[in-house]
């Protein structure tokens, strides 16, 4: 990981042009100039991204984030602060300046794109369904036809449920139960509010791994997702260099490792290989 060129001539001319704090053109100037990175991740989801104390979150993204960081700093230590980035606030965060990296189940669309430069994917997780382990009349995702599903703000998961296509997947009819996110989703399924809750599975597979007794997965894919890493967007050298580093994450076994630190206990089947780039336009 230590001292690997970086993207060339393109990247080493940004970042000399970068001046002092605050002028940096690119994330990647920022963290080897500066030595200090802001990083937003989620800080309420079990196994990917958990905040429980005075302590920097963790799990799976925050990981990630960290090998990315280390590796664009080039042996260099880097001042990570972790800043709370839920869905609903991550392009504004990213356009703000008040986050250089997004790490937070970020999946990659097309509507986000013209907003969002992203590095990545880093991994392809598919997309299931949570219901409540007692409720026995839902046992595959057609089933979900009337019941009430939930709609975390600023994600867009649902719609492969309820829209027709191309958006969506499968049309189906149902009562869309308005939360805050996905955590507050759990609590509303817990409370009998909404019947069921459907996102990336590796997303759900962290709460329910918290309560196997109350909580089951479906194992039933709607669609597979892209998670990325957010930049704002036109910072083109971040982005490649950020290819690099996931490239590298997957190839010294690093992705391997983590996606089993975090999930190899919770039933789900797990990534085993370095997705395709989707460019840095």
């Amino acid at each position: 990981m230590r001292g690997v060129a970086l993207a060339g001539a393109t990247v080493m001319a940004l970042v000399a042009a970068c001046g002092g704090a605050g002028s940096y053109t690119t994330v990647v100037g920022k963290i080897r100039n500066a030595g200090q990175v802001v990083v937003g991740t989620k800080w309420d989801q079990p196994n990917l991204g958990l905040k429980t104390g005075d302590g920097p979150p963790e799990g799976f993204d925050v990981d990630v984030a960290t090998y990315i960081v280390d590796y664009l700093a080039r042996g260099q230590h880097v001042e990570i602060t972790w800043r709370e980035s839920p869905s609903s606030a991550r392009e504004a965060l990213l356009q703000n300046g008040s986050v250089d990296l997004i790490v937070a189940t970020y999946s990659i669309t097309a509507s986000r794109r013209p907003k969002v430069t992203f590095g990545g994917p880093y991994i392809v997780t598919p997309q299931d369904t949570m219901v409540r382990t007692s409720d026995t009349s839902i046992k595959k995702v057609t089933d979900l036809r009337g019941k009430r599903l939930c709609l975390a703000e600023g994600s867009n998961s649902y719609r492969r449920i309820v829209d027709p296509p191309p958006d969506g997947k499968l049309n189906l009819p149902m009562l869309l139960v308005p939360a805050a996110n996905y955590s507050d989703c759990v609590r509303k399924l817990a409370d009998g509010q909404l019947d069921a809750i459907s996102t990336l599975n590796l997303i759900l597979a962290g709460f329910a791994a918290q309560e196997p007794d109350r909580f089951r997965l479906l194992h039933d894919p709607v669609s597979s997702e892209e998670w990325g890493v957010g930049i704002k967007k036109g910072d083109t050298a971040t982005c490649e260099a950020v290819n690099q580093a996931i490239a590298a994450m997957w190839h010294d076994g690093t992705a391997t490792r983590l996606l089993r630190k975090w999930f190899g206990r919770t039933g789900v089947k797990l990534p085993s290989s370095l997705p395709t780039p989707v460019g840095c336009p």
